[in-house]
């Protein structure tokens, strides 16, 4: 049986689980956005206090980790699909993956100042 590195042994169901709820997470988080700036007239000031909650710091880090999980499926079925040379599709998925690492990494530091 072939192993795939990508998916560290889950299934397809488990991978789709995962798609989905991770899109209802960032569906959310953007509706939560989406109302917080629709309702408010938006100076840098309501802004920052709007960040400062920390209910927003925890959904910021929730839709973070959702968009780390979607793009890693995403990468990882896309390439399978698309790029046939193993070498290359390794070393986009390497490369597309770490900067999702660092996009989250990078959410954190922002968001909560460490």
């Amino acid at each position: 049986m072939v192993k795939v590195a990508g998916t560290f042994g889950r299934s397809g169901v488990h991978d789709y689980i995962l798609l989905r709820a991770s899109a209802v997470i960032l569906l959310a988080y953007i509706i939560y956005l989406v109302g917080f700036i629709s309702s408010t007239d938006i100076t840098y000031l309501v802004w920052r206090s709007f960040f400062s909650l920390t209910l927003t710091k925890v959904f910021t880090l929730f839709a973070l980790i959702a968009m780390l999980v979607h793009s890693w499926i995403g990468i990882w079925q896309v390439l399978t699909d698309y790029v046939k040379n193993t070498l290359l599709r390794g070393t986009l998925q390497f490369f597309l993956t770490s900067i999702a690492f660092i996009y989250v990494i990078s959410g954190v530091v922002i968001l909560w100042g460490i």
